[in-house]
């Protein structure tokens, strides 16, 4: 089986945000793999194991740091990887991205294709259903559990939705984005980590995957940010300590008046 799994490289959560000239300052940002493309990675390889054969190749869209990414992911096992880097495709957004990998995608043979359910940098939710959308092929979204039919035609998908869960059945190839508690990642060996380094990622740009550049990036974006702010600071909270009778008025007015609970 042939499983492709679309990876994105992400600001650490736990980096500080810096604003600067109402954008976000990446200069200091650590960056990691999207925690739900570890998931969606992880699925193809338990799925690779259990059939006794396959090939997981990963790709990416976004500039060379975007490698640690793929090599993350070869660390753990996967096969081949494949970055689509182009100063075209600086600024795209969730359509234009979808874009640049399923004309990647055609050039690949797959039967399978994995996203993580969103990206935890922008929250979109989107590029897993567009690419789908664009391959002209099925996709089932926020899958916690899934199953490969016998003779490996068709899978069985339990999603989430609101107040309950989706059993649902699709035939192959199909897109899949992966939820928490599809599985449970897996870490690098020493023995993964070395062998990345022997390793060479091909990079392919947008003549080689045959995408027009006006089609792509900032300026074909469908989405355009305004401003970047971060949050007003946090007021000090107050303290009474004391006659707890008084306290308790005092605290009830402000739930009434300030907060507005009351």
């Amino acid at each position: 089986m042939n499983i492709v799994v679309c990876v994105k490289q992400v600001p650490d959560t736990e980096t500080k945000i810096r604003v600067k000239d109402g954008q976000i300052d990446h200069s200091e940002t650590k960056y990691v793999v999207n925690p739900y493309d570890e998931y969606a990675i992880e699925e193809g390889l338990r799925i690779k194991e259990r059939l006794g054969e396959g090939k997981i190749v990963l790709i990416t869209t976004g500039p060379e740091r975007a490698q640690d990414a793929l090599k993350s992911g070869l660390a753990v096992g996967s096969d081949e990887a494949i970055h689509l880097v182009d100063e075209a495709f600086e600024g795209s957004d969730p359509y234009a991205t979808a874009l640049i990998l399923s004309k990647a995608l055609q050039k690949l043979d797959y039967d399978i294709i994995f996203c993580g359910k969103q990206g935890v940098d922008e929250d979109h939710a989107q590029v897993g259903i567009i690419l789908a959308e664009l391959l002209d092929i099925p996709h089932v979204s926020v899958v916690t559990e899934l199953e490969i039919a016998d003779d490996h035609k068709s899978i069985v998908a339990h999603r989430e939705v609101e107040g309950g869960h989706e059993v649902v059945e699709s035939p192959l190839p199909a897109v899949v984005t992966a939820q928490k508690g599809l599985n449970e990642p897996r870490y690098a060996s020493i023995k993964g980590i070395m062998a990345v380094k022997k390793k060479v990622i091909p990079e392919w740009n947008a003549e080689e995957i045959g995408v027009e550049k006006d089609q792509v990036g900032l300026d074909a974006a469908k989405i355009a940010f305004q401003e970047v702010t971060l949050p007003p600071e946090r007021v000090a909270g107050k303290v009474f300590d004391e006659d707890p009778v008084q306290d308790a008025v005092k605290v009830a007015h402000l739930l009434r008046d300030e907060a507005k609970i009351l």
